[in-house]
């Protein structure tokens, strides 16, 4: 399914619209992602379909996958480890025409900057988004590996043929790269702009919220509040409050 964005000239209510179309469309996905992990997480060893890995064949999993594309493949990392350390190692790999989207959080851009400006790069993309992410790989749109949260017994992951759920995960790893920045425009961001604080007052600047309100949300003194819209609107080069938003958005600093 594509998602056409609004025409020019579309009166706020179309946007609106618009906006929460795809809001329902990416709570969907989720629905039937984790509800897919679900299934199959409860199926028995010995069903046709590929059963959870624990994290001793994670790296093997990722080589069946990833190791076959040939168009494709787009992954989200969330930190150093197994998985970032194998989907790397297979991008690197990947063939000469596969297009590569990598999605990191700013943890793992951090961690692996070095491997990730040695990949491929005529068709390499990446992007560092704010928002929790699920480690995932999606491969020529027909499978998928889901990385889930840590069990009793280990890390699990989940490998998905069915062409629904794949479907479904590649709407929410694309809902999660249109909020991302690109790389270049990471690495060019103070520490200050990365901040959580930073984030909290950007959100009240586009709120409306009077400075005395946001003060008190964020528990700090008035004078402190002005002190840090002002350093904010001057690492993003805004000259009003409105165009620091704005910068704020095109940069991944707040979702639009």
């Amino acid at each position: 399914m594509l998602i056409e964005p609004p025409a020019d000239g579309a009166d706020e209510a179309t946007a609106e619209e618009h906006a929460a179309h795809l809001e329902e469309t990416l709570l969907q996905a989720r629905a039937l992602i984790e509800s897919t992990v679900s299934l199959y997480r409860q199926r028995p060893a010995t069903a046709s379909a590929v059963a959870p890995t624990d994290i001793a064949v994670l790296g093997e999993a990722l080589d069946q996958i990833i190791g076959r594309a040939r168009h494709s493949v787009s992954v989200a990392l969330t930190g150093s480890g197994e998985f970032a350390d194998s989907v790397l190692r297979l991008l690197a790999l990947a063939p000469p025409g596969a297009a590569l989207r990598v999605l990191c959080s700013a943890e793992a851009a951090d961690a692996s900057l070095a491997r990730l400006r040695r990949l491929p790069g005529a068709q390499l993309e990446v992007r560092v988004s704010e928002r929790e992410l699920r480690e995932i790989a999606v491969v020529d749109g027909s499978a998928a590996l889901v990385r889930g949260a840590a069990q009793s017994d280990g890390p699990q992951a989940t490998v998905v043929n069915d062409a629904a759920a794949v479907r479904a995960l590649e709407l929410l790893f694309a809902g999660a790269w249109a909020r991302g920045r690109k790389l270049a425009d990471h690495l060019g961001l103070s520490p200050r702009l990365r901040s959580e604080l930073t984030r909290n007052i950007l959100e009240r600047l586009r709120a409306g919220h009077t400075d005395d309100t946001a003060a008190r949300d964020l528990n700090v003194s008035l004078r402190t509040y002005r002190r840090h819209v002002a350093e904010i609107m001057r690492e993003l080069d805004a000259h009003s409050r409105f165009q620091a938003g704005a910068r704020a958005v095109e940069l991944g600093l707040l979702s639009g």
